[in-house]
This record gives C-alpha cells, sequence and structure tokens, in this order.
C-alpha cells in the first residue's frame, strides 16, 4: 500500500542532526509516512546513518547521488520517487513536533486546501529556542512576492491537485521558487498558525546572511519568475522594507498585517 505522505529531505553533511531529523519523523502521531532522504554526496557519514535507520525502519528510503548537485536536484529527485499524495518537505537540521503531519493532513482534508504551511519555531545549532514565527492564514502570490511567509520545512502540498510539482534548479532559494510556482495554479496556500515546525537558525547559512538572501531573491523574480526590472524592484524593496519593519517595530508590523503572533501546538 502506497503511504499517505512522502516527506522529502536532502541530506548534505548533515551527520551532526539528521539522527534528531529523523526521530522527529518516527515520534508523528500520523504514522502512515514515507521519509525520502537524498544523499547528496556527502563527506561525513550521514549516508551510513540514514542506511542503518532504514534497515530498521522500512519507511525510510535512502537515495544517494553520486555528484554534489545541490537542494533542488536532491529534492526534486526525492519528488520523482515519491509514492504518497501528499507532498512534505524537512530539512536534515529541521525537526518537527509530534502532532505535525497529522494536524496538516487533517486541517488540509477540512478546508479542501492542496497547498499549506505551518508557523515555526527558530531554534540554535544546540536547540536553544530563539524566537517564533506565525503566519497568516492565506497567502497569495502577488502576496508571497512581496513577503515570504512560508519555511520551507512547514510546507506540505497535495499531488491529487497539483501532480508532483517541483522546484527550479537553482543553487538557492528554490523552495520559494516552488512556492511560487504552486500559487501560480491555485488562489492561495493555507497557513496553520502554530509553531509545528523547528527550525535550525546556523552560523554561517545563507539563510542567516541578508545580502545573500536577497541576491537570490532577486534571481528568483528575474530568472525563474520572469519579472520586469521595475517590478522586481518593487517587489525586492517590499520584501526588505517589511523585514525591517517587523525587526525594528514589531507594533508598527501588527497593525500593518505584516507581524503574526503565533500560537503554541495544541
Amino acid at each position: 500500500m502506497t503511504p499517505a505522505v512522502s516527506i522529502v529531505t536532502p541530506v548534505h553533511n548533515g551527520a551532526v542532526f539528521i539522527l534528531e531529523t529523523i526521530a522527529s519523523v518516527q515520534a508523528q502521531t500520523w504514522e502512515d509516512w514515507e521519509l525520502l532522504v537524498v544523499d547528496d554526496a556527502s563527506e561525513d557519514e550521514s549516508a551510513e546513518i540514514v542506511e542503518g535507520l532504514a534497515a530498521e525502519d522500512s519507511r525510510i528510503r535512502l537515495f544517494r547521488l553520486e555528484r554534489n548537485g545541490g537542494a533542488a536536484v536532491a529534492r526534486n529527485a526525492a519528488i520523482q520517487a515519491a509514492q504518497g499524495r501528499y507532498i512534505a518537505f524537512l530539512d536534515s537540521d529541521d525537526w518537527w513536533v509530534p502532532q505535525k503531519l497529522e494536524k496538516q493532513i487533517r486541517f488540509m482534508g477540512e478546508a479542501q486546501c492542496g497547498f499549506s504551511f505551518t508557523g515555526l519555531q527558530r531554534v540554535d545549532e544546540a536547540g536553544g529556542e530563539i524566537a517564533l514565527f506565525g503566519v497568516p492564514g492565506r497567502v497569495s502570490y502577488r502576496e508571497l512576492l512581496k513577503t515570504n511567509y512560508i519555511g520551507c520545512s512547514t510546507v506540505m502540498y497535495d499531488s491529487a491537485a497539483f501532480g508532483k510539482v517541483e522546484m527550479p534548479l537553482i543553487r538557492k532559494r528554490q523552495d520559494y521558487g516552488l512556492w511560487l510556482r504552486l500559487l501560480k495554479r491555485t488562489d492561495y496556500a493555507c497557513g496553520i498558525n502554530e509553531a509545528l515546525t523547528r527550525y535550525r537558525v546556523r552560523s554561517g547559512s545563507v539563510s542567516s546572511n541578508k545580502a545573500t538572501t536577497s541576491l537570490f531573491t532577486w534571481r528568483v523574480y528575474r530568472e525563474v519568475e520572469g519579472l520586469s526590472l521595475l517590478r522586481s524592484t518593487y517587489c525586492l524593496a517590499h520584501q526588505t522594507g517589511r523585514a525591517l519593519i517587523r525587526n525594528r517595530f514589531p507594533g508598527l508590523a501588527r497593525r500593518l498585517g505584516w507581524l503574526h503572533e503565533v500560537g503554541a501546538p495544541g
């Protein structure tokens, strides 16, 4: 029998965190899943760790890439191999609370929503809590161009509604490219404003470097979405300005609808 949900996890030199990530999947109250781990030519023991876990749990499947292709290539390989109706994403250094899959699948069925995401808790490399990140109840394509509310490890989409939609083949921000791609085919993505995901902020990562992130966001606008120079500039100005206001003037951001209080998992 095919699983209800296929979980996509790329890993490259992720031996330090991969055990915790997989343990959070195995602890899910929704047990009808498969975990597709794609080792992107790691130079550490990542593949061997996953291989050992897969030998004990048949729901875990390991794929190895001979050469490093980047997160988009690895995730797309997993999407292609996925057998489940729902496609979920979980990065190799993040983890989920035990009710994440169950709540999200039930929510999508009740709301008749084909694309959903959740709030998250940012944590440091040791797992210490940094900040909660809330999400709006729904986001359109036009709104997401101006603010990316969607964390990769929070997302699930329904392949019965969309088919298997893959990420654009760019080295960074390919997840943002996929969210925009999906939103061209539906009116909204639906947000669950609970911190069901733990997102690990790592020093030196691309996501922690705002200048680098802005550069790759610009490439998504211009190279993936094909936006004009004027519209790309407008959207990037919104991304940057909204982030600045959220960080420095949270009260104003709340009034403008750019900052959302997150609920704890219940």
